[in-house]
């Protein structure tokens, strides 16, 4: 079948396979272009199939040389219906690290649920025996409580009062005004139910109990702060809560990881266009200067690029860990500059509809969102007939 784009809102219906296996390959590419990492041979990345966790999995792989386990929740194929991105993700990076000689497996389902706990903790002891790294990387709207049954949704709402402020619809590049209401108690509850440190501890919990994580075993999970301009609807927002939950978890993983001399992390990372940030007001348009600025700077990463530093010069560098005074790993720090944060200050002040092409980079923040579903990538032939159904070779 011929695969376009095809939009409902802020969300791609579609994806294409072989633009998302480019994807992959490129990304690969990167990594090994940047020489060999001292880093962890066996590897579990629980939401492994985008953003960053996609590329944990690729770094870890192909410039560490390590066995992965990858857990994500995606649709496979159907005829006539292509899968969602992430399998076709997975599927690309099997297959490579397959014919690279690298162990790869992965899960397909839901990771809050006790059944594909169980079945990832089987599958570490029959094939790996011990686990070094665990990379905690799930972007979820809704989580069921396995113990409870609760099922729980969060929201993306400020705390207190009513949030207005500048947007772009980076379909059309209008700028406008949005307005979001705040949010109540149980708002704030089910987010860091959905979005907090329950989980990623549940993991650990487990993974111990069971003796499935070596000597030094480390945990990372990913967060983000970002600048004064988005703090009311993110940072001091409901999902600022929930990271803040998720930050606070990692002083108790880290407790309970003591007698194995292991360690948890939360990275603090940079904004990127991603299905879940295109879906927040003020983000893309945040993102679209930024953009513009880091990219004049020769400064600019995505998420392959920030995971591969993370590994290189946080991680894995021989040296203790560097964190920030709350013990946070920040590989925002080239967003966060104060000359960077300055300028993009400066231009939110004046952005509108019509200056926006020249003062941002509303193109390249589009390009990024089509190339999460495999679209507009390069060396890609879209006119070409394309078998949309892909297997991941070894999923469980």
């Amino acid at each position: 079948m011929i695969i376009e784009p095809r939009m409902r809102g802020f969300i791609c219906l579609t994806a294409h396979p072989k633009g998302c296996e480019q994807n992959v390959i490129n990304q690969i590419n990167y990594v090994k272009s940047k020489g060999a990492i001292n880093g962890p041979k066996r590897v579990l990345v629980i939401g492994a199939s985008t953003g960053f966790g996609l590329a944990s999995r690729i770094t870890s792989a192909f410039g560490s040389g390590a066995s992965t386990i990858g857990v994500f929740f995606e649709k496979p194929p159907t005829e006539g219906k292509t899968a969602s991105p992430g399998w076709y993700n997975s599927a690309a990076f099997e297959k490579i690290a397959h014919e690279s000689g690298l162990y790869a497996k992965s899960i397909n389902g839901d990771a809050f649920s006790n059944e594909i706990k169980r079945a990832t903790l089987d599958l570490i002891k029959k094939d790996l025996g011990q686990i070094d790294l665990v990379i905690y990387s799930l972007a979820s709207p809704v989580r069921v409580n396995p113990n409870t049954g609760i099922m729980h949704r969060s929201v993306l709402k400020p705390i207190g009062k009513t949030f207005t402020n500048k947007t772009v619809d980076f379909h059309t590049g209008n700028v406008t005004e949005v307005s979001i209401e705040p949010c109540n108690d149980d708002d704030i509850e089910n987010t860091v139910a959905v979005m907090g440190g329950e989980d990623w501890s549940m993991w650990m919990n487990e993974l111990k109990q069971e003796n499935l994580l070596a000597e030094g075993a480390t945990t990372v999970a990913y967060s983000y702060i970002g600048p004064s301009l988005t703090e009311a609807v993110y940072r001091k927002g409901t999902i600022g809560r929930a990271k803040d939950h998720l930050e606070a978890t990692a002083f108790s993983i880290s407790e309970s990881l003591s007698d194995l001399h292991g360690k948890a992390y939360v990275s603090v990372n940079k904004a990127l266009v991603t299905q879940a940030s295109s879906a927040i007001p003020v983000i893309p348009l945040y993102i679209s200067l930024l953009y513009k600025i880091m990219k004049q700077e020769g400064i600019h990463e995505g998420c392959i690029e920030q995971i591969q530093r993370l590994y290189q010069e946080r991680l894995y560098t021989g040296k203790e860990v560097p964190t920030d005074s709350e013990g946070r790993i920040r590989i925002d720090d080239w967003e966060m500059r104060p000359d960077v944060q300055e300028k993009v200050a400066q231009l939110w002040e004046i952005a509108t509809t019509e200056n926006l092409s020249s003062i941002g980079d509303p193109e390249g923040y589009k390009k990024d969102f089509y190339a999460l579903f495999g679209f507009d990538i390069e060396n890609v032939d879209y006119k070409l007939d394309t078998n949309e159904i892909v297997q991941v070779l070894s999923i469980k």
